[in-house]
């Protein structure tokens, strides 16, 4: 496994570990049935895809701080 892979491995798999948590967390307490559009009316998505869609977020934002973090923790030099 060359360098990019390894770090692609090392940020995605913890990133969709945490997502998976954060998703069974939040939708613990929040209904995507009850949630409604901004204009205050109903929200145009079913449930699965309120799921999946945050899903996708929570493992985009959970891998951002991932990447940040090894970004920020190698030396000046290699970057």
């Amino acid at each position: 496994m060359n360098g990019t892979a390894r770090l692609v491995a090392a940020i995605a798999w913890p990133a969709f570990l945490v997502a998976g948590l954060i998703e069974v967390a939040v939708f613990a307490f929040v209904d995507p049935a009850e949630l409604h559009a901004v204009g205050g009316g109903p929200f145009p998505l079913s449930r699965h895809a309120v799921y999946t869609l945050a899903f996708l977020l929570f493992w985009a934002l959970a891998a951002l701080g991932g990447f940040l973090t090894l970004t920020l923790a190698r030396p000046s030099f290699e970057i």
